[in-house]
């Protein structure tokens, strides 16, 4: 039986703990230089940690705000994980602006994937933003550029019971 592959960020490149302060501030930042550039009609957050900064994005634009999922799938054949689209894009996107939204962006495949479900969709134009470009891909926008692992402060902890705990998942990082 093949091992389903866990998180493994790179610590030698550095770890960024997000805050909440900081994430409000890197929000802002990304709504703004959205602002100055283009004018959105709604935005879409990819869930699931796409979500968190594009509800804030979207609320300090003054937009309707949906989301769209799209997530990991493990493939046996390629014992690699894939991004795919699970669902379809917001009915509210069609003939509109759309802004996608996600956490981080590395080598772009959930975003084009998102934005391909978007314009099947029927949105007028897509444009992308993330909080965190961290590959090669280059999305319309971002508000930081890093090659540290990025521990956010909705994912740093996770509810056993009733005590929150570390999540396992950032082990020898936190």
């Amino acid at each position: 039986m093949v091992q389903r592959p866990t998180y493994a960020p790179d610590p030698s490149k550095g770890v960024l703990l997000v805050d909440w302060p900081l994430f409000g501030e890197l929000s802002r930042a990304l709504a703004l230089k959205v602002a100055r550039a283009w004018q959105p009609e709604l935005v879409i957050g990819i869930a699931t940690a796409g979500v968190v900064p594009g509800a804030a994005i979207a609320a300090i634009l003054d937009l309707p705000f949906h989301s769209i999922l799209v997530s990991r799938r493990y493939n046996t054949d390629t014992i690699r994980e894939t991004p795919a689209v699970f669902g379809a894009a917001p009915p509210d996107a069609r003939h509109k602006r759309v802004l996608v939204v996600d956490e981080t962006c590395d080598s772009g495949d959930t975003i084009r994937l998102a934005v391909a479900a978007i314009v099947n969709g029927g949105a007028r134009e897509v444009k992308t933003a993330v909080s965190f470009k961290t590959g090669l891909y280059a999305p319309d926008f971002h508000a930081l550029a890093t090659q540290s692992a990025i521990v956010l402060p909705w994912d740093r902890e996770i509810l056993e019971g009733d005590t929150l705990v570390p999540n396992p998942k950032y082990d020898g990082l936190l």
